[in-house]
């Protein structure tokens, strides 16, 4: 398949980038590691008259420690430079980035795929939009008129929609705190494959008791979503096999070809425990797969 014809247009600097969104409209696409939208538009399911390729503007590609324990990462950081980056600028309080990273499809799409790229997609299923959503990352975008900082649980609107507006281009995503003892576990039919359910785990520890977290999900909603029932187990105590099953209960899957609504209730259970033990320093991470 051969994409529908369009212009091309190279990006120089950000704020050139958004007085040229601006200019354009809903008839431009911005063009970043291109993992997504390439295919997208070969198979036409995207037909953008306009294409603004941003792949020039180095001041996107960083990732550097903020005030505060914070870590920003740049729009066109790719994937792979997240997984191997040295302990020194990640650390224990980031190590669940690290390692996420390992499930995002394989090497030549690590290393191409951008982390601005696979936010502004939107999908409810990628691991960067559910680790955004589970530990409370800030998106920021700049347009015409400045910057704005938009946290992570209001930026995804429904599936591939988000609050990024035409004329706006995603620069950064801040995550401001460490998570040392957090976890991202999933399952997919193969290896490589987008997942049918993920799950992200933030416990809050103190000594050797677990006082609190986050849980989050993906592949049971429209949006990456957090899971209110399941925390409150944590916050009262309960164990992570409660706190996995009031996931799955107050989950909500839809039934589709990649499987049923109870099945993926079934993986919710598996990978919400699976995920709490690792992110407690129970059990080792392990690869894709459900118990």
């Amino acid at each position: 398949m051969k994409p529908a014809p369009f212009r091309y247009h190279r990006a120089r600097d950000v704020h050139g980038t958004t007085r040229l969104l601006a200019e354009l409209g809903e008839d431009a696409k911005v063009l970043a590691g291109g993992q997504s939208l390439v295919a997208m538009m070969n198979f036409r399911l995207a037909r953008p008259d306009h294409l603004v390729d941003i792949g020039g503007l180095r001041e996107l590609d960083h990732l550097t420690a903020g005030p505060e324990g914070a870590l920003h990462i740049g729009a066109l950081t790719t994937h792979h430079t997240v997984q191997t980056a040295p302990d020194a600028l990640l650390g224990p309080g980031f190590a669940v980035l690290r390692r996420a990273m390992g499930w995002i499809g394989h090497l030549p799409i690590r290393t191409r795929g951008t982390v601005g790229g696979s936010l502004a997609h939107a999908d409810a299923t990628a691991e960067w939009c559910l680790l955004a959503v589970t530990l409370g990352a800030e998106i920021v975008v700049s347009g015409p008129d400045g910057q704005r900082r938009v946290p992570a649980g209001e930026f995804f609107l429904g599936p591939y929609t988000s609050a990024l507006q035409p004329d706006e281009l995603l620069t950064e995503v801040v995550f401001p705190r460490p998570a040392p003892h957090a976890a991202l576990t999933e399952f997919a039919p193969r290896k490589g494959d987008f997942a049918l359910v993920s799950a992200v785990v933030d416990l809050d520890v103190e000594g050797a008791r677990v006082r609190g977290g986050r849980v989050g999900l993906g592949g049971v909603a429209p949006v990456p979503v957090r899971v209110p029932e399941a925390e409150a187990v944590l916050a009262d105590g309960g164990s992570f096999a409660d706190c996995a099953a009031a996931a799955a209960a107050a989950a909500d899957p839809p039934d589709d070809t990649g499987g049923s609504a109870a099945y993926r209730r079934q993986l919710v259970r598996a990978l919400v425990e699976r995920a709490c033990a690792q992110a407690s320093g129970a059990t080792e991470p392990k690869g894709a797969g459900t118990r």
